[in-house]
């Protein structure tokens, strides 16, 4: 049944190879062509390098015992004919674990050791430190080789209470660690904090990546995992199961972590298997199932077309086996066509949204620029076979016109620059108040605000001020891009009524999105203060680390802030400039068939020849342009239809605010190298 996701992401591979070709096209006939734009080229750059790296993240959210891992062997690893994660009752993969396929690397399981909880470097910087990893090759030749070298995965070791405190791994509403300390006098902890497995899967190699977080407690002692990772990825699955029912520490996990935070999700009832009974008929069995299906998704608050139920065991002995009907009856072949879709659709939306969009705009403006020529071209082409079989005055006057209009435009010029001069002048103030300078000078008085208290009140207290301060901010941005809007307003008035210009309204600059993620952080860090186990134990260690990975979004934030104003700054007057040039372009041009044309009928045929000629290469220029646009409209086609979709999606999930829409972390361009 692999066959039904893998075609789907194929699918999706082949759509953005197109969008691909198409924005390399265009960024190839940019650099060739007279409107050559290295600002414009530099971003193109950019985009086909995001889109090279683009990945498809799914992420896996349960408690312990609920069949997860074994899950995740079913939808992807099958192939490999017995389980490739190790997958047995009680707790089993004791870290998170990120699984990808990184061509650039040999195949290996990379674990960083617990030890490292104590210092203050986030996942993403040590993600970026070799040395701090311990690596072990898999050989894929070999699966009882793989498969032990997996289980390094589950390894545990015994500590003292002080010794799990201090990694923050003590959790005294946890039952079970209680029961273990008064017993035994120790307690059991993973070995390792985060586990990353680059291995030559097929769908792994098309780009997709699966996070695997393993319980409550891994959850809520790396917030790293809940303020970016799982946020960003393009469907999060959580899973129950049939012989627990929807336990407290569940809905723990669903209303914290997923419910208000994740926009694409599915909800997987697992062990369904339990329930079939060779007593019963088909149809009592189905409708026991279908009975547990309404319940579980009348306790999470959400339609019973979301939750799946499914048996992750048959599923895989089912594919290992051939056995299709048994693989139909465990309900993974309904799972994995709505998987396949959802996350397709979640990924035409969001580049869509943003790169085809983005692209089609440079596209639509290169082609008015081609246009612009063409008319000057067009007037020129006029301007010479009217001067046939005229006389020498006719030239004179013509020539005179045109000096004219030199000197009109060249009156402007002063107007321009002053213009452009305080722009840039304004500019650089607007982006100092969005660096990371600004920034850093914030967060340092909120955390010398709390002092060494490290309390939930003042982690609340640090965010509301830094949300406020960030709000102040915004409103700041905004007034001077107003100011600066309305000067190039004016300058564009001017040279619209003095030369002819085409009409064109500057954009405004949109300070929403980095409002909104600010305003999310404070949600977020209210709902963890608020939370009454955090409330009650005050647990100093997590949150430290919780306000180091606030601050890691922050910067973000401020980052993608900083950029968009940046090109928004860039684009306020660009199209101006590039009218400019082509304008003068025009003057110079005609200046010279004139000056040409005086000398003979010879000379005015020779430059009439020249100017057909390269308006006959314009009007074929304009034809690629029209093509590239065009492609690049049926590649948005996915995507517009996928932006319908998500808005209804969105009506549910704007009730609650929405995390920062930043990319997720890039695992194949930051995991650690041997």
């Amino acid at each position: 049944m692999i066959d039904t996701l893998q075609s789907k992401v194929n699918e999706y591979q082949v759509w953005r190879t197109s969008l691909t070709d198409t924005i390399s096209n265009y960024r190839d006939w940019l650099a060739k062509s007279e409107y050559t734009d290295s600002i414009q080229e530099l971003r193109l750059y950019d985009v086909l390098e995001m889109l090279k790296r683009d990945q498809i993240v799914m992420a896996f959210l349960a408690e312990f015992s609920r069949g997860k891992t074994e899950t995740i062997n079913a939808l992807f690893f099958a192939d490999f004919n017995q389980r490739l994660l190790p997958s047995e009752p009680g707790r089993t993969t004791m870290c998170p674990t990120e699984i990808f396929w990184d061509g650039r690397e040999e195949p290996s399981i990379k674990l960083l050791p617990i030890e490292t909880r104590t210092s203050h470097d986030s996942l993403t910087y040590l993600k970026t430190t070799p040395n701090a990893w311990e690596k072990f090759r898999l050989n894929v030749d070999s699966p009882e080789e793989m498969k032990e070298t997996l289980r390094k995965l589950i390894e545990q070791k015994e500590v003292t209470q002080g010794e799990a405190e201090e990694l923050g791994l003590f959790h005294p509403q946890d039952i079970g660690m209680i029961h273990e300390l008064e017993t035994q006098g120790l307690l059991k902890i993973p070995v390792w904090r985060h586990a990353i497995i680059n291995y030559p899967h097929p769908l792994l190699k098309s780009g997709l990546v699966v996070i695997d977080t393993p319980g409550l407690n891994t959850l809520g002692a790396e917030p790293e995992l809940t303020l970016n990772i799982i946020p960003n990825a393009h469907a999060v699955l959580f899973l129950t199961a049939t012989d627990t029912g929807i336990t407290q520490s569940d809905m723990q996990i669903w209303n914290e972590y997923i419910k208000g935070r994740a926009k694409y999700k599915l909800v997987l009832l697992n062990k369904i298997d339990m329930l079939w009974d060779d007593m019963k008929s088909k149809q009592d069995v189905a409708n026991e199932i279908e009975k547990q299906v309404n319940v579980t998704a009348h306790q999470l608050g959400i339609s019973p077309d979301s939750v799946f139920a499914i048996s992750a065991q048959k599923a895989l002995v089912a594919k290992i086996k051939k056995n299709a009907a048994l693989l139909q009856r465990s309900g993974i072949v309904e799972l994995e066509t709505t998987l396949g879709n959802q996350i397709i659709q979640a990924k035409h939306e969001i580049l869509g949204r943003t790169v085809a969009s983005e692209c089609s705009g440079m596209i639509k403006n290169s082609r008015k620029l081609v246009q612009q020529r063409l008319v000057s071209l067009r007037d020129q082409v006029t301007e010479l076979r009217a001067l046939r079989g005229q006389n020498i005055d006719a030239s004179r006057n013509i020539l005179a016109k045109v000096v004219a209009d030199r000197k009109r435009y060249e009156a402007s010029i002063p107007t321009f620059n002053q213009a452009n001069d305080k722009v840039t002048h304004l500019g650089k103030k607007l982006l100092r108040h969005l660096s990371l300078a600004y920034l850093d000078t914030s967060l340092a008085e909120s955390r010398q605000a709390m002092g060494d208290s490290w309390t939930t009140v003042g982690l609340n207290q640090g965010m509301r001020n830094l949300t406020k301060k960030a709000n102040e901010l915004a409103g700041y941005v905004t007034k001077e891009s107003s100011s600066i809007k309305r000067l190039a307003d004016n300058v564009y008035e001017v040279f619209q009524s003095k030369h002819g210009f085409e009409v064109f309204d500057p954009p405004a600059l949109d300070m929403a999105n980095f409002i909104n993620n600010m305003k999310a952080l404070e949600k977020i860090t209210d709902d963890f203060c608020t939370d009454p186990v955090n409330l009650l134990t005050e647990k100093h260690f997590l949150i430290r680390k919780f306000f180091l990975g606030l601050g890691l979004q922050t910067q973000k934030i401020f980052e993608h802030a900083e950029k968009d104003c940046g090109r928004w700054l860039e684009d306020v007057l660009g199209t101006l400039k590039t009218q400019m040039n082509a304008h003068k372009t025009s003057l110079d041009e005609r200046t010279k068939n004139l000056t040409e044309a005086k000398a003979s009928a010879e000379a005015l045929d020779h430059r009439l020849a020249i100017v057909e000629g390269e308006y006959t290469a314009i009007v074929k220029e304009s034809q690629v342009l029209d093509s590239m646009l065009l492609q690049l409209m049926k590649a948005v086609q996915p995507a517009i239809k996928a932006k319908a979709e998500a808005e209804k999606i969105e009506a549910e999930f704007d009730k609650t605010l929405k995390l920062p829409e930043m990319p997720f972390l890039n695992v194949t361009q930051t995991t650690p190298t041997t």
